[in-house]
């Protein structure tokens, strides 16, 4: 069943339907309107650049007369003291002597890393609780390697003084 019910409509009003030549009518109608609109704007654009010409140095005029208008504003002109209209800044009117102000992000992520740093510093110099750790852990290793190739070279000189004697027993043998 339909959405309106049996009735067919809404609230009571009767449907109506466009016939095939109304919307013929329409499309020409809309397409026209789009090549005039299309030719004045070209003819527009035209006049612009002709007028941006001669005046190429200076960049005085609103950058709102320079882009085409939607909907009603080219016809209403509107004084909204709310909106800032944004001007191009030319290169020579940049300050950048003058000093930066930071957001809290910025700031913080800076103080971040100049702490990291410091931490750094402090770190390879052997002044932090886990620099001394590690130095100290490093030391008990050094320790244990050198007691471990300590214990190999007597047990190779053992060893070797084992062969020794064998064969010196071995040479006595055969004599």
């Amino acid at each position: 069943m339909p959405k309106g019910g049996k009735k067919g409509g809404h609230k009571g009003r009767m449907r109506t339907y466009t016939s095939p030549e109304e919307i013929d009518a329409q499309m020409k109608a809309e397409k026209e309107r789009k090549k005039l609109e299309e030719e004045e704007g070209a003819s527009v654009n035209d006049n612009q650049s002709e007028e941006r010409l001669p005046a190429s140095g200076s960049e005085d005029s609103d950058d709102e007369s320079s882009h085409r208008r939607k909907g009603v504003e080219g016809l209403i002109e509107i004084e909204n003291p709310n909106r800032a209209a944004q001007k191009a800044k030319k290169v020579t009117d940049i300050e950048l002597d003058g000093p930066k102000q930071l957001s809290r992000r910025e700031r913080e992520e800076i103080e971040k890393q100049k702490a990291k740093e410091r931490y750094m510093k402090m770190h390879l110099a052997g002044k932090t609780d886990q620099a001394k750790a590690d130095l100290a852990r490093l030391a008990i290793i050094r320790k244990q390697r050198e007691e471990a190739a300590r214990k190999k070279e007597e047990e190779r000189k053992a060893k070797e003084a084992a062969a020794a004697a064998a064969k010196g027993l071995h040479t006595l043998s055969l004599k």
